[in-house]
């Protein structure tokens, strides 16, 4: 049995200015008709947590994860909305230290400066059913860290963002999808029950839990295009 791990970022317009990675950016009406088309055809959209049993085969359905990088948010004000309208979940991975600032890793590259959610935006997520998971505490290149600032990229983010929600964080999400044996390894060490990367195709129960594969949802996949990525081995092929 096949899981989409669905990945998105921005659930915004496409600022002007943004000349780099406009792709990242999914409009909330393309959004909106994306969780109803999952409604329409039987499927429901769940945060990580909630989608391990599926992961790991003890359970069966017409399941999709949805999960949301770096915190940003639009998130909150324009995803959360739209998920409790179909009654869905879904993991947003924070980047603990850029709480209530904006995007540091790229924001010069980009140009522009991505606002994320502060903490008391943080925890109105959560409350609100939907899942935090960690996202590192700065955003670095995991490989390219020593085994110190490893753990606490990994270990600390995830002590820190337990602190902001009062609620254990069980998902991780590695930036860039840079990962190894070693940081794979780091992460299963520091108590976390899953990961995503970067890697395409659906999940199933025979991959690595802290190698999960996802599928990236861009602002170009019209209903058709998303239905494609999502309900068939389309991704399945090109991982």
């Amino acid at each position: 049995m096949h899981i989409p791990i669905l990945v998105y970022h921005n659930i915004a317009s496409v600022p002007r200015e943004l000349q780099r990675q406009r792709s990242l950016y999914v409009p909330p009406r393309l959004f909106a008709r994306q969780m109803w088309l999952l409604q329409k055809l039987g499927y429901r959209g769940l945060s990580m947590a909630a989608a391990t049993p599926y992961l790991s085969g003890e359970r069966k359905g017409r399941v999709v994860a949805i999960t949301l990088d770096d915190g940003y948010v639009d998130n909150l004000s324009n995803a959360l909305p739209i998920l409790k309208r179909y009654n869905f979940s879904a993991t947003c991975y924070v980047v603990s230290s850029a709480l209530g600032l904006y995007n540091k890793w790229d924001a010069d590259k980009l140009g522009i400066r991505k606002p994320t959610m502060n903490a008391a935006q943080l925890r109105t997520w959560s409350d609100a059913g939907m899942e935090v998971g960690a996202h590192t505490c700065t955003h670095p290149y995991l490989t390219q860290c020593d085994d110190t600032q490893l753990v606490h990229e990994i270990a600390g983010s995830k002590a820190s963002l337990e602190q902001v929600i009062d609620k254990p964080i069980s998902q991780f999400c590695y930036p860039y999808g840079d990962v190894n044996t070693r940081v794979a390894n780091a992460t299963r060490q520091a108590g976390f029950t899953a990961a995503t990367t970067t890697q395409r195709g659906r999940a199933n129960k025979d991959n690595d839990p802290m190698l999960l594969p996802r599928i990236k949802i861009t602002r170009s996949q019209i209903l058709p295009s998303f239905a494609q990525r999502v309900f068939t081995a389309y991704e399945d092929r090109r991982g």
